[in-house]
């Protein structure tokens, strides 16, 4: 029996097959065939132990366009909420669906999984990672600016998954990547060595902006920090991306936040809700790329 292909981390794959990925999810955007239906009969068993706006309606969308279906278990409705194996759920729950997607805290959680699992294994977000996120940042970019290799993006705030898979990205679409955080959140020292030779540290965020073709942030306090608030409000109150920021990219710089945000905090309303703001159509992309990494995987 052929080992099931997962989707963990965005380095599971070389830069070839991430950009065939993407441009999938282009094809399949502008063809809108309702016809196509590849994974009919198929189900997604979605396991969200993290609440979700876009991943959980972007990956039940896309199974239900492309012909199949998708179950939502949170941890009240299966026996890991009660402390079963993760290896036993793994195991039983991959004997009855064709693929398996979590959003979790814990990252060792998705790789166990996947280790035990007998069908495909996504990432939907953990505490490290956020690749399917990216996947459609990538193709947004890529959609109106482009192939991304060899520009330069600025990573402006939290040292998060989101950073971490920005520098992921980085170093398998090779572009450079200005990364600008305050004092004591930086990105995981292991994740930076991997891709050192496209990162470059800044000191400010304008620094960090300087030359970027894409500015891109996140929430100072991500889910599971909300009692760190008022800590972080005051350790980052010199990295929100404003008007001023984005007038040391590029002109014609694009800014992306994956949502949702907070206007005023890590972001300016002028800016989010600006000319060069493209959050409304990264956040569609979830549902296309989605889509093109499901019958990656399945088909």
């Amino acid at each position: 029996m052929t080992a099931p292909k997962h989707f963990i981390s965005l380095l599971d794959y070389s830069g070839e097959q991430l950009n065939a990925l993407i441009q999938r999810a282009i094809e399949l955007k502008n063809a809108n065939d309702y016809d196509y239906q590849p994974l009919k009969g198929r189900v997604l068993a979605m396991i969200f132990e993290k609440s979700s706006t876009r991943t959980r309606i972007s990956f039940e969308t896309g199974m239900t366009q492309f012909g199949g279906s998708a179950i939502f278990l949170s941890p009240r409705d299966t026996q890991l909420g009660r402390g079963e194996p993760i290896e036993d759920s793994a195991k039983v729950i991959s004997s009855m669906v064709d693929c398996i997607m979590l959003r979790t805290h814990s990252h060792e959680m998705v790789t166990t999984f996947a280790e035990h699992s007998s069908v495909p294994v996504i990432n939907g977000l953990t505490d490290l990672l956020h690749p399917c996120q990216l996947l459609a940042d990538i193709q947004t970019f890529t959609e109106l600016r482009g192939d991304i290799q060899g520009k330069t993006v600025a990573w402006i705030g939290d040292g998060n998954n989101m950073c971490h898979s920005y520098i992921n990205a980085a170093k398998a679409l090779n572009f450079n990547l200005n990364i600008a955080c305050p004092e004591g959140f930086a990105p995981q020292q292991a994740v930076v060595e991997n891709a050192a030779a496209k990162l470059q540290f800044c000191d400010s965020t304008e620094q960090a902006a300087t030359g970027a073709d894409l500015v891109v942030t996140d929430v100072w306090a991500s889910m599971g920090q909300e009692e760190e608030q008022q800590k972080r409000v005051i350790a980052f109150k010199d990295y929100q991306v404003t008007t001023q920021v984005m007038a040391a990219a590029q002109k014609d710089a694009l800014f992306m936040h994956c949502l949702p945000a907070h206007r005023g905090e890590e972001v300016s309303s002028d800016v989010i809700d600006g000319p060069q703001s493209v959050v409304f159509a990264e956040a569609e992309n979830r549902l296309h790329a989605q889509k093109a990494l499901l019958e990656f995987l399945i088909c």
